[in-house]
């Protein structure tokens, strides 16, 4: 196999204030990318699809993959917003991307044969999280059973605002049975118990819950089955909410383990997740990453070019 990392990094960092995917946060300006890069190449991920915008291919290229390229092979695809049914017309004021699942789909006529893990470019999920998914690779995966990796709901939070998850229920054998996407989740007043809002209304959220940080272990064969599922809703959505509707992932698995169409297995990472959803996060994961050196995690130098 050619086991394969796909990074979701085509977004537009609205609420960061920037391109947050390639902002520097170790002592050699390493972005948290470059972490997840690491992680994937010694757990022995052979291949790298970086999903970007076409007109950031030149940044990505500078500052990130000229010194990924002699330890993996790497190939873009490009995230479009042209790149739907022909039959679906674009909202005149559109600029936002259709969403996670859509930009997964830009890459259908790469992941044809291997199986891959799907995760964002601005998320820290540290080895063990690629090591489980290997495992799971060659001792589980095909057609109809995938995984993704879960993470306690009050270790993703940010103290600079609100954060989206996948919230997840699973089965007493691990597998996943509803995930739901929920918006504006955060700690309450006295930081001891997690909200979460819902039609206008903050409603607590179980600690411990298990959260989809979009990280993914996924057969080729998820391709066809989430091709089928955005090309049925994004008219619907586009009708609801046009400038702002997004096909995203977590909720499309979710479609998919209701109809049986698949199973997903629930893996638990040891390791902590962080990440910078706001600018002022990168303090706190300047710290954390330097730490990580500190401790002889990673390298002080990831890639010698």
């Amino acid at each position: 196999m050619k086991e394969t990392l796909v990074i979701l990094a085509a977004g537009m960092g609205s609420r960061y204030g920037g391109l947050k995917q390639i902002d520097g946060v170790g002592n050699h300006n390493e972005p948290i990318i470059e972490f997840t890069i690491f992680d994937a190449i010694r757990a022995g991920f052979k291949k790298i699809v970086l999903i970007i915008k076409k007109e950031h291919q030149e940044a990505f290229e500078e500052s990130l993959i000229r010194k990924i390229r002699p330890y993996i092979e790497v190939e873009y695809a490009f995230q479009d917003l042209k790149d739907i049914p022909d039959d679906v017309t674009i909202p005149v004021e559109r600029v936002k991307p259709w969403g996670t699942t859509h930009a997964l789909l830009s890459c259908r006529n790469i992941l044809k044969d291997d199986p891959f893990i799907v995760c964002n470019a601005d998320d820290f999920y540290g080895k063990d999280a690629f090591e489980k998914v290997m495992d799971f690779f060659h001792n589980g995966v095909n057609e109809n059973t995938y995984c993704m990796v879960g993470y306690k709901v009050e270790n993703t939070l940010s103290d600079n605002g609100t954060v989206t998850r996948g919230v997840c229920q699973k089965n007493d054998e691990s597998f996943l049975t509803d995930i739901k996407e929920v918006m504006n989740i955060k700690w309450n007043e006295n930081h001891d118990g997690v909200l979460y809002e819902e039609d206008g209304e903050y409603k607590e959220l179980e600690l411990g819950s298990p959260v989809s940080m979009n990280f993914w272990g996924f057969h080729p064969s998820v391709i066809g089955k989430l091709q089928k599922i955005f090309t049925y809703e994004l008219p619907i959505g586009i009708d609801k909410n046009p400038l702002k509707y997004e096909a995203l992932l977590p909720n499309h698995v979710g479609v998919m383990v209701e109809n049986g169409d698949c199973r997903v297995k629930v893996l638990t990472s040891e390791d902590s997740w962080f990440g910078v959803t706001y600018k002022e996060d990168k303090p706190s994961v300047v710290t954390k990453i330097q730490a990580l050196k500190d401790n002889g995690t990673y390298p002080d130098i990831l890639f010698e070019e």
